[in-house]
């Protein structure tokens, strides 16, 4: 029988003791577990970065992993702490959105409140729910515990608000959704509406107030140190800057305008 995994994403940084206490505290439960780090690098308290984040990375991980996210200003307060099955994988986190993105993609979810107290530690502190409520839920899965067991349905889950490509008569119209940690302009673009807008015809990219020309395959079909727009990992049209950052050189952030349009 394979190991279960249960992958982490949080914002914690690694500075500090907070990541490696959500891990000993499901290991405590199920010693059995293989720990995996997505990333504890989301901005403080981003939910936004950190649901695009975990949305981009769950489809790579085996079916039955467990996602532990935690981006959680409201900690403490009424938000629900949930878990939820989807297609195989199962999440444990806060009710704030930062689960949504990735749900949207897989099949027939189910939810539960994470409320019964036996599958948490004795003292829950008010500020670490990942490490006294998360943690614990996600090793108790583990072991094979069903989810019904961690508490009553849950309804009505909330959902962030991610933005999209849109065609009006001046062009495909999009935005930044992140800066990467190279600099690169992550945007709502996806290869499949820019494939329908631009029909094979070249096309000019504005970003804010600078334009770009033709596509390219991968960063180093720029010139170094020039700026270009490619389809990065992601699927999503990327501007950056081959040996540099386009975020520092064009001076742009999350929801910078980004017009493609048909030369």
């Amino acid at each position: 029988m394979a190991r279960p995994t249960i992958a982490f994403l949080t914002d914690f940084g690694t500075r500090d003791h907070y990541v490696g206490a959500m891990k000993g505290a499901a290991l405590s439960v199920c010693p059995d577990a293989t720990v995996v780090d997505i990333t504890h690098d989301i901005p403080a308290q981003d939910v936004f970065t950190g649901a695009l984040e975990l949305a981009a990375a769950c489809p790579y991980f085996p079916p039955g992993t467990i996602f532990v996210a935690v981006v959680d200003p409201g900690v403490g307060s009424r938000r629900k702490g949930i878990a939820v099955e989807a297609s195989g994988f199962r999440f444990v986190g806060p009710d704030n959105g930062l689960l949504s993105v990735a749900l949207r993609d897989l099949k027939a979810p189910v939810a539960v409140e994470l409320a019964n107290p036996r599958y948490a530690r004795a003292h829950v502190s008010r500020t670490f729910e990942g490490r006294d409520r998360f943690a614990p839920a996600a090793g108790w899965l583990a072991t094979g515990v069903p989810l019904s067991d961690l508490g009553p349905a849950a309804h009505d889950l909330v959902q962030l608000k991610v933005p999209g490509a849109a065609v009006s008569p001046q062009g495909l119209w999009g935005e930044v959704l992140l800066v990467d940690r190279f600099g690169n302009l992550v945007t709502s673009i996806d290869r499949a509406s820019f494939d329908r807008y631009a029909g094979g015809a070249p096309v000019q990219i504005a970003i804010g107030p600078h334009r770009l020309g033709a596509v390219v395959d991968t960063y180093a079909d720029a010139p170094h140190a020039a700026t270009c727009a490619l389809f990065g990992s992601s699927g999503r049209l990327e501007v950056a800057v081959n040996g540099g950052n386009a975020s520092e050189r064009l001076g742009l952030a999350r929801g910078a305008p980004v017009v493609v349009t048909r030369t």
